[in-house]
């Protein structure tokens, strides 16, 4: 790059507050390469420009970088959901997540008989979970329930059976593990109760020495943990009003949550609790005007946004 640019770059660097927000990379005729995130951005552009090892992507996207914005926020949260929306909107050559949702997918449990129980569709359908981003583990799944089946539900568990080869199900039995199935992913609790099910059976063929069922049950865990995660792991979420309360500079912020969507956010130099009761009922009001989100593939990466910020805020700042 040349010193001319570089110095160009440096004024750019030295400008930006060490505080929350967005930056953007562009390129010589001024395309947004790229869209990131932090809660320092003074701190985390000017890393792009140490002499610190690289990987090779962003190696490549430095020697193209000729200029850059930045939007600042209040909060952390705002910049992953800001940059987020960005990057559906521009869809930037150098980002990759988050930009291909039209490739999420859904986990279905499929009628024929002569099918192996689960497939993949792209769009929801009649008996569909979802939606997914990581494929692979969905395949894996799938390919993984052909050696065990059928899945039966008796009383408080389930009873299957291991098949080191894939075998074809009679149609009774698919009927049956079909049925199983639908109520696995449905319920979060009958979830559950399968995979610690399948914890006992793994550790039992390890102590056995059967490795290779061991590492089936395992993996098979694993699996269920992604899609017990995405299907339940929401659902205080979306499905209850939260408020938080978020310190900013001079002042704290207040976020009205409703349904997996913020409904209403405000600064306040001063918070009491007369403010924090008028703002949430501001807030239940505003939530009646909500509509249905049109793209849940897209919104399923805000709501992802969402629910790891909440985890990781402290008790404190989660009002209600």
């Amino acid at each position: 790059m040349e010193t001319e640019t570089m110095s160009h770059l440096e004024q750019k660097v030295n400008q930006i507050p060490p505080l929350p927000g967005i930056y953007k990379m562009l390129d010589s005729t001024g395309q947004i390469i790229y869209v990131g995130k932090s809660n320092c951005l003074k701190k985390r552009v000017k890393s792009y420009f140490t002499k610190s090892p690289k990987q090779p992507k962003i190696e490549r996207m430095i020697f193209f970088i000729d200029d850059i914005d930045y939007i600042v926020t209040d909060t952390h949260l705002e910049a992953r959901l800001l940059e987020c929306q960005l990057i559906k909107e521009l869809k930037p050559y150098f980002n990759s997540q988050m930009k291909n949702d039209r490739r999420y997918f859904y986990l279905n449990v499929t009628h024929s008989s002569h099918s192996r129980g689960l497939s993949i569709v792209l769009e929801r359908e009649d008996h569909s979970f979802g939606p997914f981003r990581r494929k692979q583990i969905i395949l894996s799944l799938i390919d993984m329930l052909t050696h065990l089946f059928p899945i039966v539900q008796e009383n408080n568990r389930f009873d299957f059976h291991y098949h080191t080869l894939p075998e074809p199900m009679s149609p009774e039995d698919f009927l049956k593990n079909r049925q199983t199935l639908l109520l696995i992913f449905s319920d979060d609790t009958k979830l559950n109760c399968f995979i610690n099910q399948l914890e006992i059976c793994m550790h039992k063929e390890s102590a056995q020495y059967h490795y290779e069922r061991a590492t089936t049950y395992r993996d098979l865990i694993k699996s269920l943990a992604y899609i017990s995660h995405n299907l339940h792991a929401y659902k205080h979420l979306t499905t209850r009003d939260i408020l938080l309360k978020i310190p900013v500079r001079d002042g704290e912020k207040l976020f009205f949550i409703s349904s997996g969507r913020i409904v209403l956010k405000q600064y306040f130099p001063v918070l009491t609790q007369s403010v924090i009761d008028t703002f949430f009922n501001e807030g239940s009001r505003m939530k009646s005007a909500l509509v249905p989100i049109p793209d849940e593939k897209a919104g399923i990466d805000f709501q992802n946004i969402l629910f790891s910020e909440i985890q990781a805020l402290p008790d404190e700042w989660i009002l209600k």
